[in-house]
């Protein structure tokens, strides 16, 4: 996955990540809050897996941005006024700076 996001990270696509993290860790549901959004434990769950991953692999705002795939490229990008995918656009707007999580989501298998 990591190679993947370096070489080619617009073929990036959300299913892939979400069932490559799944296949390597253990995922407890947590609260985390990104920017101004607070999401309570088992509340949107693909971007808690998401971000706890690229937090645990120390990537960058743009490479976490990919994890989301086409999320991001299309619903997010070619809408940038849209209302959907707060997560990644408020995560767009502060970055890791605006990322807290209240325990550990992700634990290696």
């Amino acid at each position: 996955m990591l190679d993947q996001l370096k070489s080619a990270p617009d073929q990036i696509q959300f299913s892939e990540v979400i069932e490559f993290i799944e296949k390597h860790y253990t995922f407890t549901p947590t609260c985390f809050t990104n920017g101004n959004e607070v999401n309570e434990a088992g509340q949107n769950n693909g971007s808690c897996k998401i971000l706890s991953f690229a937090k645990m692999k120390g990537l960058t705002k743009a490479e976490t941005l990919n994890l989301f795939g086409d999320y991001y490229r299309k619903d997010v990008l070619l809408n940038p006024n849209g209302k959907d995918h707060q997560n990644i656009r408020n995560f767009m707007n502060s970055g890791w700076e605006g990322v807290q999580f209240d325990g550990e989501a992700l634990e290696e298998k």
